[in-house]
């Protein structure tokens, strides 16, 4: 199960790129290059610390709908926590999911 945490924990945070919890660096931009070389990993060369923005990194909407599905979202007494606890809409992201919460939405 705590397993499981890790990598919802790890996909979550790419997918709606938590700043210093996300694998989107100079570092993996270089790596990516060098293994691939797919056209949308041009870097500025100008600005080296400024990175495109990968495609699987989810728009504000995106991220707003999600977390809105997730706080509305209503399962059996005893199945999971209150996930509208661990939704944080200000800050569009989640944090405080029990392990198997995130096996649940999963």
């Amino acid at each position: 199960m705590h397993i499981e945490k890790n990598i919802f924990d790890n996909i979550l945070n790419i997918v709606i790129a938590i700043k210093g919890k996300t694998k989107n660096n100079p570092s993996a931009w270089k790596d990516l290059k060098i293994l691939c070389n797919p056209p949308e990993s041009e870097v500025d060369e100008r600005m080296p610390n400024v990175m495109p923005k990968a495609i699987y990194i989810l728009t504000k909407e995106q991220k707003r709908r999600i977390c809105e599905w997730i706080s509305h979202l209503k399962l059996s007494d005893g199945y999971a926590s209150i996930l509208a606890c661990c939704v944080y809409m200000k800050e569009l992201r989640m944090h405080g999911i029990k392990s198997h919460d995130c096996h649940v939405l999963m």
